[in-house]
């Protein structure tokens, strides 16, 4: 049996690699476990079955039921509503946001050395991830953070169900009739 071409395999180097091997297999497949389990959700425009599950756990914490008024992100689908706004985005936007979505799912799990994905956590436990990127040293986590807490601010407050809570009117045009 000749072994040319393959002398550099020795038995150290195939065990070796046969653990990188294994290590990479449970590496991810653990991770694909922490992405699995989204809702079946239908009729979105933009997002997919994961990153809703995401964006509607992220819309949950940020603008609470209860918080300054009754109203709150769940009382309308604030997640859906944000899929919507992202509707008429360019391709290159519509795609850092899915990079960031996926990066605050796995956040936990990257961050904070815990084998948990955002939406899997508490109420509370998903507050306190925000806010350690919030207030984060690292600039792309605290830009990740500001982005969206000012992205759902914008789509919530846009929403005619929460305008009566804020005192706006709505638009002058619609008001007038035109």
């Amino acid at each position: 049996m000749s072994t040319a071409g393959f002398g550099f395999l020795t038995r150290r180097r195939v065990i070796a690699l046969g653990a990188v091997g294994a290590s990479a297999l449970v590496v991810g497949g653990s991770v694909a476990s922490l992405l699995s389990g989204a809702p079946d959700v239908a009729n979105l425009a933009v997002l997919g079955a994961r990153e809703y599950r995401t964006l509607d756990a992220l819309a949950k914490t940020l603008i609470p039921r209860g918080g300054p008024f009754e109203i709150g992100a769940d009382s309308f689908d604030l997640a859906r509503a944000f899929d919507g706004f992202l509707r008429g985005e360019p391709a290159a936007n519509v795609e850092k946001l899915r990079r960031a979505l996926l990066l605050f799912e796995l956040g936990p799990l990257l961050f904070e050395h815990r084998w948990t994905a955002f939406s899997r956590l508490s109420d509370a436990e998903r507050l306190a991830h925000y806010d350690a990127w919030a207030s984060s040293d690292t600039l792309l986590r605290r830009q990740v953070a500001i982005a969206f807490r000012k992205f759902m601010a914008l789509v919530f407050y846009d929403s005619p169900e929460v305008w009566p809570h804020i005192g706006y009117p709505g638009p002058s045009l619609a008001r007038l009739g035109r």
